[in-house]
Parts: structure tokens; C-alpha cells; sequence
């Protein structure tokens, strides 16, 4: 690669919002003479600045909005940059992939450290096609309308309006009747949305469906696939995958459903019996609030890695209620939110931002050092000159948040000054990194189902619901919740913003839990080492070799699944219910 690490091509201050400012930077590149590897290197190294920047102000855009759904200015802001940049940009970015794609061709060979590249911007060649650009930027605004439509759920709670996110401290109450209470006041608010969200969501099976026909597949299954360059594994995978954690996972789940059920002393176990500690124990409290969970967490990594505590410090304090930034850290729940959590790269200057829903509980400990990881793998991978080379595929993205929830677990005991509770959470942790793959799975198999049967009714839906949930659900009973049963999936934000975007979660759960099982086994200071040393790599490599790399096999089948679950469970077995 050149020597050259970075562009003088774009201004330093650049406003990347509107098309007259970008298009005479994709003229540029598209017209400028390449003979040479030389001048190939440094047409990549400008390519890469200009993305940089339009995408650092496609990202400050999203991250203003959905921080503030109900400010029209920061909403219309968003609206006004989907109408104008996308439908300009989109073409504009094929040309110039097209012109990628000969140029790789013609000045690289086999072995080169550009293949990967090669590889998928041939890939974004095959796939495009003009007349989804319109449909892409609908799809995207009706997304939007579903993050406000979550944004503005709002519980009457103690003469109080409540985000749904501020009524999970009640779902942990040893009161049952308060749990029950407050469990469906939340699913009540929610059904009060529920025909507004099918509406988004059946106008989007349709618009889904449309460009994956018009791109020459007969599903937006097997087209999703293909766009989100999984090279490594097909839904056939996916569909096995699915019967590994069936077989092996569904059936510890009930076993803790069962435990639960006898230890809260009921006849039948509830919906709202699924938070609260089983043992009667009041629900943990790790933090007060925001800025109070920044400090105990710049703790938590101190002890763990010298080098990642440097990284998490960098990001600052939260952003907390009333102030506005700029900020890396918006973490508290609040009215006009959207709902949800994300860490989210500003690919110019390299630096992310974490947005979460905090509102006391556990859960929020989990959110947070799941999106550091998320974080940290930003970062590590910065230096590469590249953009396109820092964007990791999502399956080793989620490795390196997820391996943050388990390899923190010695720690936790800054968040709870009792060791009691803090080992109540490490054990709900590893119970949970199994259990959570019913979920996962869950919601991968509703998404196979839904587009390759894109003409289902609304009836049929549910119905496919029901029979997901029967399959990979836990013990617990609802009888005569039928309509909020069958609507759960609505408040999976991926089902809207990301289709397709879940199984990976599943498989990094299982690159999470490998790379815990080898700081048990090798020691810590070597896992994290490998661990790092996969998330520096960025995208730069095939996903086998990111797995390999941090130490792990990319490995999904029934018997890998197995391996794990069992050494989760005698971890899991040492500490105390």
C-alpha cells in the first residue's frame, strides 16, 4: 500500500449535507486518469476521505435525531439530508465502485492486501440498480416514522409520563402485583401503536421485495444476504444454526424457566415474573444515573486492560439531561428519545459515539460495556488509512462488544458494593449469553419466514409468531395475552431499521463466549490480546480469519454449541443462585 496515510482532498471543515457541495468530489474521482498502482493507491486514499466525510455528517445527523425525536429541527434535518443526499449519492457511488472494481482488477493480484476490497465492491456493482434508490430512501424514512412512533410511548406511572425504558426498574420489584401492573401498562401502551407499526412494516416487505426483484431475485432473503457481503456462510447455515440452539439451548432455558417458577414460589410463571430476581432479592441497583455509570465503568476497565481503559476515558462524560453536547456518550433515558442502544463511528475523525436508554438497572451495565466494546473496536482499528478497511462485517463487530459483558464479569463488583449482588449479575451474565440465543433465533427465523412468504396476511404473521415463540420461547405462561403476544416482535428495532441484521449477534455470541473460555483457560491477559489484536485488523480480512485472529473459530455448528453451553454451565454452576 502507499505510503500515504492520509488525503488533502476534501477541506478539513466540510458540510457534507447538501449534493452541490459533495458532487464536484465524485466528478473528480470519476474523470481522474489512473495509470499507474501509484495513482490507484492515492485515488483510494481520496475516495476513502470523501466517504469519511459524507458519512461522519450522515452520522451526526442520525445520532442528532434520534437523541431528539421531537425537536422538528433535528428531524427535519434528517428528512431533508434523505430526500437530497442518498438519491444523488447512491448512483454517484456506483460509478465510481464500477471504476473501483477495473481499477483492482487491473493493478492487483492474488494475495494482494486490496482482494477483500476487490471482492466487495464487485459485489456493490452486481447488486445496484438505480431504480431501488428511491425505494432505499423510503425505506429509511419509514424507519424514522417507527423511531418516533417508540419515541413518543410514554406510561402514566405514579402521576408521572414515563419513557417505556424508565418502567423496567418496576418489571424488577419483588411485588409481584406491582410487577403485573407495570408490565401491562407497557404492553398496553404498546398495542396502542400496534396497527400504525404493521402498516410501516407491511409497506416495507413490499418495498423490500421490489428491490430484490428488481435486482433478479425472486426473495429479499437471499438478497440480503448477498448485500450484506456474508461471503462465509449461506441462510442454509443459518436455517442449521437455528436447530443447534433448538436443540441445545431452548431446553436449558426451561430448565432456568422451571427453577425460577419454583423458587418465586408460584403456580405458573408470568411474563412479569422474567425480571425480577427469583430468590425475592430486591432488583440490583449498579448505578444512579448516567455520568454515575461513566465513572464506575472508567473503574471497571482500569482494572481489566491498561489499554482499553485509556481508549474508554477518551470518550468523556455523558451528555446527561438538559445538556446538548458535543458529546461521545448520550445515556440517560428521556421523553423524545428514540428507543433502543447503538454505538455509532463518525468515520472522519474516527471517534464513536454510545446511545443508550439508562434507567437504573442491571441491564443498563450489560448495554454499556457492550457498546464500549463496540467502541474500543472503533478505535483499534483507526489507524488504517482506509476506510472501506476499517468497516468490519457485523458478525466480528458484535465479537467485540459482546466479549466486553464477559470478560468484565471479575469486575463487577464496582458496580455492587455486596458481593451477593454482584455475583447474582455475573451468574444472570453467563446464563444469559446462552439463553439469549432463543431470542436471536427467534427473530432470525420470523425474518426468513416473512420474506420468503411476502404475501402473508397480518393473521399469518401472528401466527408464524406464535409458532417461533412455542419453538425457541421459555416456560412461562400467556394465557389470555394473546394480542400482546403475538405482537412482541414489534418493538425489535431491526426488524425496521436492519433487516436481516441479527443472527450475528448469535454468532458472536458464540466468538464472545470461545474467547471468555480461553482467559479461563490461557489466562486473561492472552485473550485479550488476541482479542485486540483481531479487533485492529477492522475489515481488512475475511471473517474466518478476524475469528482466527482473536483466538476463536468461526464455527456455528450443532457441535460448537454444545462445547460452549457446557462450559457456560459449569461456570455458571460455581456461583450461587
Amino acid at each position: 500500500m502507499t505510503t500515504a496515510t492520509t488525503s488533502t482532498f476534501v477541506p478539513e471543515e466540510f458540510d457534507a449535507s447538501t449534493w452541490a457541495n459533495l458532487e464536484p468530489y465524485y466528478n473528480d474521482l470519476k474523470a481522474r486518469d489512473v495509470s499507474t498502482r501509484e495513482e490507484l493507491e492515492a485515488w483510494l486514499l481520496d475516495r476513502s476521505e470523501l466517504d469519511a466525510a459524507a458519512g461522519e455528517t450522515r452520522a451526526n445527523l442520525y445520532i442528532r435525531m434520534s437523541c431528539y425525536t421531537d425537536d422538528e429541527g433535528a428531524a427535519g434535518a434528517w428528512s431533508s439530508y434523505l430526500d437530497e443526499i442518498p438519491p444523488n449519492q447512491k448512483p454517484a457511488t456506483f460509478e465510481l465502485d464500477r471504476k473501483q472494481a477495473d481499477l483492482l482488477e487491473k493493478f492487483t493480484e492474488t494475495g494482494d492486501r486490496l482482494d477483500l476490497l476487490a471482492k466487495r465492491t464487485i459485489n456493490r456493482v452486481e447488486l445496484f440498480r438505480d431504480e431501488n434508490v428511491p425505494i432505499e430512501t423510503k425505506l429509511s424514512k419509514l424507519d424514522q416514522e417507527y423511531d418516533k412512533i417508540c419515541g413518543d410511548q410514554l406510561v402514566e406511572w405514579d402521576d408521572e409520563k414515563r419513557p417505556i425504558a424508565r418502567m423496567n426498574v418496576f418489571l424488577q420489584d419483588t411485588d409481584r402485583s406491582v410487577r403485573e401492573e407495570a408490565w401491562r401498562a407497557v404492553a398496553d401502551r404498546r398495542l396502542q401503536d400496534k396497527d400504525k407499526i404493521d402498516d410501516i412494516f407491511d409497506e416495507m416487505i413490499a418495498l423490500r421485495e421490489q428491490a430484490a426483484k428488481n435486482a433478479g431475485f425472486s426473495n429479499f432473503r437471499d438478497y440480503q444476504h448477498k448485500h450484506m457481503e456474508r461471503f462465509d456462510y449461506t441462510p442454509e447455515d443459518c436455517l442449521k444454526f437455528h436447530e443447534a440452539v433448538e436443540k441445545h439451548i431452548v431446553p436449558f432455558k426451561r430448565e432456568l424457566d422451571e427453577r425460577r417458577r419454583k423458587n418465586l414460589g408460584v403456580d405458573t410463571l408470568r411474563p412479569w415474573d422474567l425480571a425480577c430476581d427469583e430468590h425475592g432479592n430486591p432488583p440490583l441497583r449498579p448505578f444512579t444515573d448516567g455520568q454515575d455509570l461513566v465513572e464506575k465503568s472508567r473503574e471497571v476497565f482500569s482494572r481489566l486492560d491498561p489499554g482499553l481503559s485509556q481508549l474508554f476515558a477518551s470518550l468523556g462524560d455523558n451528555m446527561g439531561p438538559g445538556k446538548t453536547g458535543p458529546t461521545d456518550l448520550d445515556l440517560d433515558s428521556r421523553k423524545g428519545k428514540a428507543s433502543g442502544g447503538y454505538q455509532y463511528e463518525r468515520p472522519r475523525s474516527r471517534t464513536p459515539f454510545i446511545f443508550m436508554n439508562a434507567s437504573g438497572v442491571h441491564r443498563d451495565v450489560e448495554t454499556m460495556v457492550h457498546e464500549a466494546g463496540h467502541a474500543f473496536h472503533s478505535m483499534l482499528c483507526a489507524p488504517e488509512p482506509l476506510a472501506p478497511l476499517r468497516d468490519y462485517p457485523i458478525e466480528f463487530a458484535e465479537v467485540a462488544s459482546m466479549t466486553m459483558e464477559l470478560m468484565t464479569l471479575p469486575h463487577w463488583d464496582v458496580y455492587y458494593a455486596d458481593p451477593k449482588d454482584a455475583d447474582r449479575a455475573r451468574r444472570a451474565q453467563i446464563e444469559g449469553s446462552l439463553t439469549t440465543m432463543t431470542w436471536l433465533m427467534t427473530i432470525d427465523a420470523f425474518q426468513h419466514w416473512i420474506y420468503l412468504n411476502p404475501a402473508h396476511s397480518r393473521q399469518e404473521r401472528r401466527d408464524q409468531w406464535r409458532h417461533l415463540m412455542e419453538r425457541f420461547g421459555g416456560a412461562e405462561s400467556w394465557e389470555g395475552l394473546d394480542d400482546q403476544y403475538e405482537n412482541i416482535w414489534q418493538r425489535q428495532g431491526h426488524l425496521f431499521g436492519v433487516p436481516f441484521y441479527y443472527i450475528e449477534y448469535a454468532i458472536a455470541q458464540l466468538g464472545a463466549l470461545g474467547i471468555w473460555v480461553n482467559s479461563l483457560e490461557k489466562g486473561v491477559d492472552t485473550a485479550l490480546a488476541e482479542y485486540k489484536s483481531g479487533l485492529k485488523l477492522g475489515g481488512a480480512k475475511p471473517l474466518p480469519t478476524l475469528f482466527e485472529t482473536a483466538g476463536v473459530p468461526l464455527d456455528f455448528s450443532a457441535a460448537r454449541v454444545k462445547t460452549l453451553v457446557d462450559a457456560s454451565k459449569r461456570e455458571a454452576a460455581k456461583l450461587p443462585e
